[in-house]
């Protein structure tokens, strides 16, 4: 069928661009000769992981216990969790998927090697772990050079736990204001997590991993510095207005969410069948993915969404509003695709126009 016959909100994803894009990243990291896992916070769907893997992924990356789980019962073998995971519960959830997969999770304080530790006292497999460099997101992460040493000297002391390698997220180039200070950010985010890595060579750790991520630094062709093995890009897959807006182009966006136009109470304002609940209320407003509005309408450059209550979008453009009626549908590109798509039980998969494949997101709610 073809897509405008499908009831909405729905969650669009065009198979040609959303391949391109995998196939893109791929041969970045090939030429830079490191392995590309990618992050699936983003899709959430087992389905495109699997086809990531096949064009050439070493594995996946997912942000919650929960994902681990879903992705290894759909077949994913080689699953790390980039974040700290903290509380028995979850520990000894890792704990059983590490009987029949290979997975590894992050680590940044010796208060949670010690929970680690514990739940997998008795465990015939060690616990992976990739300790996290904060590089300048704010976020969670090692900081500094003397809490690095103090955790790798705890971890010598721990039977339990293997240090697998370093990783890293700069997430703040997302705030980059051109493209020359993402680069910068991208280089020096690299040299920190380097730095830290060698610290933990010269203390006798062996290191598989030295992991790096983010969509915004991985688009242009950066150089990938001497010494890391991995890259985590997730955003990529398809792309979102602020990545759209970083990219300088929005050829390469494959997700979008397709609404009815339900009401046009006044001569220039226009309301659809989706708001907070389908496409979220977020924004990006600092440097080059700083985005108007609350999405853009495809096709319409310059009109945006205003505003949304939970399920309403609201739109003003008196040109907008005069070349539609109640009844057309139209077509969103969210600010921020991530948390856009665990909002939708399932995506439709377009090819040409046509709906060729309905695929669950399997992942989705996929919160603990």
């Amino acid at each position: 069928m073809n897509y405008l016959g499908l009831d909405t909100p729905a969650l669009l994803i065009d198979q040609d661009i959303m391949l391109n894009n995998c196939r893109s990243m791929q041969d970045y990291a090939n030429r830079n000769n490191v392995a590309l896992r990618p992050h699936t916070k983003t899709h959430k769907m087992s389905k495109l992981a699997l086809m990531q893997e096949e064009i050439g992924a070493k594995g996946i990356t997912v942000a919650k216990v929960g994902e681990a789980e879903v992705m290894a019962a759909k077949g994913l073998k080689d699953i790390f969790i980039a974040n700290e995971i903290v509380g028995e519960a979850k520990l000894l959830r890792i704990r059983k998927l590490a009987e029949t997969i290979d997975i590894s999770f992050g680590l940044d304080s010796i208060a949670q090697a010690d929970f680690i530790e514990k739940a997998f006292e008795g465990s015939k497999k060690q616990a992976v772990v990739l300790i996290e460099i904060e590089v300048g997101e704010d976020r969670s992460g090692i900081i500094e050079e003397t809490a690095f040493i103090d955790l790798l000297n705890h971890l010598k002391q721990c039977k339990n736990i293997r240090l697998k390698g370093v990783f890293s997220h700069d997430g703040h180039s997302y705030a980059s204001e051109n493209i020359a200070a993402c680069k910068e950010i991208h280089l020096q985010s690299q040299k920190r997590t380097l730095r830290f890595a060698n610290i933990a060579t010269e203390m006798g750790f062996q290191l598989d991993t030295i992991s790096i991520g983010s969509t915004p630094s991985m688009l242009h062709d950066f150089p990938i510095l001497d010494g890391i093995t991995e890259i985590r890009p997730g955003t990529y897959i398809f792309m979102d207005a602020s990545q759209g807006n970083a990219y300088g182009s929005f050829e390469r966006n494959a997700a979008t969410v397709l609404t009815t136009v339900i009401s046009l109470p006044t001569p220039e304002r226009v309301i659809t069948d989706v708001g907070a609940k389908g496409i979220t209320a977020q924004t990006r407003n600092k440097g080059f993915c700083t985005t108007k509005g609350l999405g853009l309408i495809k096709g319409w450059p310059g009109v945006t969404i205003s505003g949304v209550f939970d399920e309403h979008a609201i739109i003003y453009n008196k040109e907008f509003h005069d070349s539609i009626k109640v009844g057309d549908k139209v077509e969103i590109i969210p600010n921020h695709i991530c948390p856009v798509v665990n909002l939708h039980e399932t995506a439709y998969i377009l090819s040409n126009g046509e709906v060729i494949d309905e695929i669950p997101v399997d992942c989705r709610g996929k919160l603990k």
